[in-house]
């Protein structure tokens, strides 16, 4: 996968045989490489691609990495600059968003003394992230894994809440359930909360202790071979209350007809719309404040988003959230959501959890 990713990027750029590009940030160098390291870079050219490591990884990237040299630096920058001047480059692009501003500084410099061009607008970026919104094959098949063991270790958790067991005490057995059945790790903080809790749209788990009557939020995720899964269920715990019940039902419609709207040649902020004006008109202005969904895979939020100011045209190949909800300043919260694909024709839920109220 990944040096079809690099040859779809060359061909994107029409790269020159004296151009090269700098992949730095290490979810992209994930994304071309297929390596993860936590310093490394990846320079592509138009015949060639190196890898540049040091020590710590070295046998690691030569035993897992195909068709990319890697190279083993003890100096970087005289490595790097080695490199340039051995394949003659004269225009170097460069990522912007994912590096610091002292590592960009110290790039120019040494480009700079090598009469190299360093291109700082989004040109590689944008490139980047074209190829990335559309999953392949094989980015699906991770993604549907990640999201089984999401559904798995929820479906479990769902067995042992009790009443007296803390939000942190939920988010730990998920985690478990989830590193037990295959995940390397969780896709993000885990988002356990209980009762008022809820209205907290990123709430972090305390020692909260459930009572009945309260409102239980789990928005969890795994991460599956470097992809995510996404998924939000909002249960109730012994009972609930006609207003709860009333706010929950608003935000499955809401869902649902988001969820009917999103189809390839649709654009994004026309799902939002969908979905806000549904909570809007029930009563609820002001109570939904965050997007209505996001891309993800190697993140957890990626472009698009399912924002009022994202006009991006769904295509095939995307992977969307879909997770309205409506939020009660110390009272409670409700959010449900949804991870779709995008195809030709249809819509594919990735998500197969129950979406039906659940009084636990």
């Amino acid at each position: 996968m990944s040096n079809d990713n690099i040859e779809r990027l060359k061909n994107s750029l029409n790269l020159k045989t004296n151009e090269a590009l700098l992949i730095y940030s290490n979810v992209n160098r994930l994304y071309f490489s297929g390596f993860n390291a936590s310093s490394a870079a990846l320079l592509i050219f138009c015949e060639k691609s190196y890898l540049l490591v040091d020590f710590r990884y070295f046998e690691a990237a030569k035993n897992s990495v195909d068709n990319i040299d890697v190279v083993l630096y003890s100096d970087f920058f005289k490595t790097f600059c080695d490199l340039l001047k051995k394949n003659n480059i004269k225009t170097v692009f460069c990522e912007q968003k994912n590096i610091s501003l002292y590592m960009a500084c110290k790039f120019s410099e040494q480009l700079e003394k090598l009469k190299i061009d360093l291109i700082k607008d989004l040109t590689l970026d944008n490139a980047i992230y074209d190829l990335r919104k559309i999953k392949t094959e094989s980015e699906i098949y991770k993604i549907k894994q990640a999201q089984k063991i999401t559904e798995y270790a929820f479906l479990k958790s769902l067995e042992n809440i009790y009443e007296g067991m803390s939000e942190k005490e939920l988010a730990l057995n998920i985690e478990f359930i989830m590193r037990k059945n295959g995940a390397k790790t969780t896709a993000f903080d885990l988002i356990t909360i209980f009762a008022e809790n809820t209205s907290l749209p990123h709430g972090v788990p305390t020692d909260k202790k459930l009572k009945k009557g309260d409102l239980i939020t789990m928005d969890i995720g795994a991460c599956f071979e470097g992809y995510c899964s996404d998924m939000t269920r909002t249960v109730a715990f012994k009972t609930i209350s006609e207003e709860k019940k009333n706010v929950y039902n608003i935000v499955l419609k809401a869902q649902q007809e988001a969820l009917k709207k999103a189809s390839a040649g649709v654009k994004c902020s026309e799902i939002d719309k969908t979905a806000r004006d549904y909570i809007y008109n029930q009563g609820f202005e002001g109570c939904f404040g965050h997007a209505t969904g996001h891309s993800l895979g190697l993140e957890i939020h990626e472009s698009p988003s399912f924002s009022s100011k994202d006009d991006t045209v769904l295509l095939p190949g995307m992977i969307m959230t879909v997770e309205p909800g409506i939020y009660i300043e110390n009272k409670f919260g409700v959010r449900i959501e949804d991870m779709i694909l995008i195809k030709n024709d249809s819509v594919e839920n990735l998500t197969s959890v129950e979406k039906e109220l659940v009084i636990l």
